[in-house]
């Protein structure tokens, strides 16, 4: 018979001799968190709010609060009642709480109420690394995150949609009611207290549905169409991602380059990046005005954006903020030699119609389309910023009919192909002007570079420490939740690039 090592089997008290202030290792994560929120946080706005001087009882302390979250967060842990946890049974968290168990709600209700205080924590852990010349400070890549939300993508939708689906569920009341009274006589006491609580469960539903239609207005897009609504939170939206349809929240960040910095950061709930660049270009010039430098900081500096951004309105801003800009067009790689043979593996695949496909002919004022169609100029004009184009539509009738329509036609919704030629030279095209920068050498070579600069830290944020998803609700609180993420993105850099060695010295 084979001989085990005997053990205790826990039936004896173990007493474990810890020293607390023994867990913070130097060079750790939880060190670095600890010296700055101790040493370069600026505690004075959550003191603000605490109006305990003389009545009421003693507050938690924001330092202990802050370490204690961003520890948390770095772990992957971002639930209050886990953190609350954490705090029980990690030696690690007990040292950074002063052995302290902070209550659930307590650390709730302080991550939602941080709105004016989590910018300056953000702001000054970017003094922390710009005073450790963590920043390159010259080229800087845009990208946006998209993070599920504390949100049901099951009652989300325009609002004829959440109608329907009220309707749905009365009807299914009433068949559950008519079934039960068909089959009376084969009911028991437990199926009869089971329908109860179905059918109490769908009324609420059906309620929930009901009062939101009632207390709230359609949310409207650019044109005027209605965009779907969210009776959980309906200030996040559906959107596309590499892992299907989320409804969640968009988190831009602007990265600096040389260490992966963010500098400027916000939560969106939109999945569009279109309009996104100008918010945060301006937020990121505020909080650079926080570390000292000028209005014209951005001047000359480099930003690389992908094709999300690209627009007449971004690149006229981005040219007027003097930036040297790289945002390519969503067709740039189908104009470059290196990607010529792309469809290789495809020999069949099908080519689309160029714009150089079509063809002007200035005796019967049309466009020619490569099968002989004539697209007559239309009486409206479309303006864009400083251009004015001429529209050219051609025939329903034989678009409709034309062989060669998947070339053409984005997808068989479209009816008729539209063609369009700028005729008022009012100022810059600046789109025109991007596409030829991008398809420069110089311009392909920096472009690359965005990937490696901001993928990364997306990367880190989601897989890495396991922050991918927000457990708050509304734009604000999922903004802190957000700001909160790249906090200890920032705060890892420190730790990995930064010498805090320097810092300690510099206190002394």
């Amino acid at each position: 018979m084979p001989k085990y090592i005997k053990t205790d089997k826990l039936q004896d008290n173990v007493f474990i001799p810890l020293k607390l202030s023994d867990q913070i290792v130097e060079g750790t994560l939880e060190f670095t968190i600890q010296y700055i929120i101790d040493n370069k946080i600026d505690i004075s706005p959550f003191d603000i709010k605490i109006k305990n001087d003389h009545t009421g009882r003693p507050a938690w302390n924001p330092r202990v609060l802050l370490k204690i979250i961003l520890f948390a967060y770095s772990r992957g842990i971002i639930t209050s009642r886990d953190i609350q946890k954490l705090c029980r049974e990690n030696v690690i968290a007990m040292a950074l709480s002063e052995n302290s168990i902070p209550d659930f709600t307590v650390i709730a209700n302080f991550i939602s109420s941080m709105k004016d205080e989590i910018t300056k924590v953000f702001i000054n852990v970017l003094l922390v690394t710009e005073e450790l010349s963590l920043l390159g400070n010259t080229t800087f890549a845009l990208d946006g995150c998209k993070l599920q939300s504390n949100a049901s993508k099951e009652y989300s939708g325009v609002f004829s949609d959440l109608e329907k689906k009220a309707v749905k569920i009365e009807e299914k009341i009433k068949y559950l009611l008519e079934t039960h009274k068909v089959n009376d006589e084969n009911v028991t006491e437990k199926t009869d207290e089971q329908l109860k609580k179905t059918i109490e469960k769908l009324n609420k539903k059906s309620e929930k549905i009901r009062k939101f239609i009632s207390e709230n207005e359609k949310k409207l897009g650019k044109r005027y169409r209605e965009n779907q609504s969210n009776i959980t939170d309906n200030e996040s939206a559906k959107m596309k991602t590499g892992h299907g349809i989320i409804q969640g929240y968009n988190g831009q960040a602007l990265v600096d380059d040389k260490h992966q910095i963010i500098v400027s950061a916000e939560a969106f709930g939109q999945g569009s990046d279109n309009d996104l660049l100008t918010p945060i270009l301006n937020l990121a010039l505020e909080n650079y005005k926080e570390l000292g430098k000028d209005d014209n900081f951005f001047e000359d500096k480099k930003v690389i954006a992908d094709t999300g951004y690209f627009s007449e309105n971004n690149l006229a801003y981005a040219s007027e903020m003097k930036l040297d800009a790289y945002i390519p067009d969503q067709f740039f790689r189908k104009r470059d030699d290196r990607f010529k043979d792309k469809d290789r593996f495809n020999p069949d695949a099908e080519k689309t119609f160029k714009r150089d496909d079509f063809r002007y002919d200035s005796s019967k004022d049309c466009i020619v389309c490569p099968n002989g169609n004539e697209l007559v100029p239309s009486k409206q004009k479309k303006k864009v910023k400083n251009f004015t184009y001429k529209r050219y539509i051609g025939k329903k009738s034989f678009c409709s009919k034309c062989p060669d329509r998947t070339k053409c036609l984005r997808n068989e919704k479209v009816r008729y192909r539209i063609f369009q030629i700028a005729i008022d030279d009012e100022g810059r095209e600046y789109t025109k002007e991007m596409i030829k920068k991008i398809d420069a050498l110089e311009g392909r070579d920096i472009y690359s570079k965005r990937m490696g600069i901001v993928e990364p830290v997306f990367a880190n944020i989601r897989t890495h420490k396991k922050m991918n998803r927000f457990t708050l609700r509304t734009k604000e609180k999922v903004n802190i939740q957000w700001l909160l993420f790249c906090i200890v993105h920032n705060i890892s850099k420190i730790m990995r690039y930064g010498d805090i060695k320097l810092l300690l010295l510099s206190n002394d």
